[in-house]
């Protein structure tokens, strides 16, 4: 007996309409860095497992889908490892590839590879597909599609104000009305550990206070405790969880806490010089806050950080991003600067059917069909389809004159606008006859006007 046919937990099929909303999110995010000069690139699905582990943190590593290796390449595992429960180790003896976590690590790697072929500052976006061993939920898949901007090679803050603005234009066009970008730097929590004597704990610090939405003060302060924190840089740690008021008055705030930190003070500095900036330019409808727990937890972060929440939908972060000046290090390129962000698709779109903001005409995968009455009324059919879709107009040409009924249920099964009912004394008249599918009027004119409405 053959099985049921299923899905891997976490990924998912796209029906035709499915895909015309997931590409209207593409395409206009698309269009935005189109307009901010980034050029599009592509990188493998695969890479391999050096290239992943290690960047992302210890979490971040946990969820890496591993490749396992094939052929003769399976008697080389390490069953000692296995013994002695080097878990680690024995994985590595037996995958040597994996999908990758992220768009970001691969594209560091691309431009180590690729540094004679480019121009710098370097601007890339990239539209793919990433992969995560979590745990499904609402909003959270093991396959899902990134949306990255990045830009190497230069370390003005100029690029921070741009993607700030993308944020902004991005979310706008796609309807979005109450959203939040919010801001921190990484020197400023580098600064605070400094100041609490934790300098060497900082990512312990940063990936605990990162949680402070999700499980609150205590369950943070717990985190601390756990990862080895002292109970003195708790307590300097703690006036941090309630810092409120605008944004000038908590960078007022930080600036007195982080008086005797050098590097705490310097990102205070950028992240001044970027508010100030945008409040000059203004934004459409985002809100730019300081946050000053936000962390995001990945290792590689060395100045702005970036997270995109809306408040008209429950769901967590649809986008993120930050600066990360050693990432190309690790792949033997110092000196190369680099700063990002990464709209998350997938939450997007969910965003959006919930609030129904996706437009009518996405769904649509023709605008236009020609009933089919027979023969010769489909030849005729077909040289008018052609001129339809030479001058720009989707549209499609019913395969076999079926009962009308059916053919008319196949339209409206599929979202068309506009039925073609052509047959011999239209032919003979040299007229169309079109039903508008939306109000159910019919009219009849010549060729030539019924394409001028149909496109105006």
């Amino acid at each position: 007996m053959s099985s049921k046919p299923a899905l891997a937990k976490g990924t998912r099929d796209y029906l035709p309409t499915t895909m015309a909303k997931r590409n209207y999110i593409y395409n206009t995010i698309k269009a935005v860095y189109h307009k901010y000069g980034f050029a599009q690139i592509e990188t493998p699905a695969m890479e391999l497992s050096q290239t992943l582990l290690g960047k992302y943190g210890e979490e971040g590593d946990r969820l890496i889908f591993r490749i396992l290796n094939s052929g003769e390449k399976v008697s080389k595992a390490d069953l000692t490892a296995l013994e002695e429960k080097n878990y680690a180790r024995f994985s590595n003896s037996v995958s040597e590839k994996a999908l990758r976590y992220d768009l970001t690590v691969p594209f560091a790697r691309f431009v180590v590879q690729h540094q004679n072929d480019l121009t710098f500052p370097f601007k890339r976006y990239q539209i793919q597909p990433v992969w995560r061993a979590d745990r499904p939920q609402k909003g959270r898949y093991r396959e899902f599609y990134q949306c990255d901007a990045d830009v190497v090679g230069s370390d003005s803050l100029v690029y921070e104000i741009e993607l700030v603005q993308i944020f902004d234009e991005v979310l706008s066009a796609l309807g979005m009305k109450d959203f939040a970008i919010k801001i921190n730097n990484r020197k400023i929590l580098s600064g605070i550990a400094e100041v609490c004597g934790e300098q060497d704990k900082i990512v312990e610090i940063t990936v605990a206070i990162d949680k402070l939405d999700k499980i609150g003060k205590e369950g943070v302060v717990k985190e601390l405790v756990d990862r080895g924190i002292s109970q003195d840089a708790i307590d300097k740690i703690d006036p941090l969880f309630t810092l409120d008021g605008t944004n000038v008055e908590k960078l007022k705030t930080l600036k007195d806490y982080l008086a005797d930190s050098e590097i705490g003070l310097k990102g205070v500095e950028e992240l001044e010089f970027v508010l100030n900036q945008i409040e000059e330019l203004g934004l459409e409808k985002a809100k730019l806050e300081f946050e000053v727990t936000l962390a995001r937890g990945l290792n590689y972060y060395t100045g702005a950080i970036f997270e995109v929440v809306t408040n008209e939908v429950k769901m967590g972060s649809i986008c993120g991003g930050g600066r990360y000046d050693d990432l190309t290090s690790l792949f033997g390129l110092k000196g190369m600067s680099g700063v990002g962000i990464s709209f998350g698709a997938d939450r997007i779109f969910d965003v959006l059917e919930e609030l129904d903001l996706f437009p009518e005409s996405v769904t649509a995968s023709a605008e236009v069909m020609f009933i089919n009455f027979g023969d010769s009324e489909q030849a005729h059919c077909l040289k008018l389809a052609k001129q339809l879709r030479d001058s720009g107009v989707s549209c499609e040409v019913y395969p076999s004159s079926a009962k009308m009924q059916k053919q008319m249920k196949y339209a409206n099964a599929k979202g068309i606008s506009y039925v073609l009912l052509i047959g011999s004394k239209e032919i003979e008249e040299g007229i169309v006859t079109y039903k508008n599918m939306v109000t159910g009027d019919q009219s009849s004119a010549s060729f030539e006007d019924f394409l001028n409405t149909i496109k105006g």
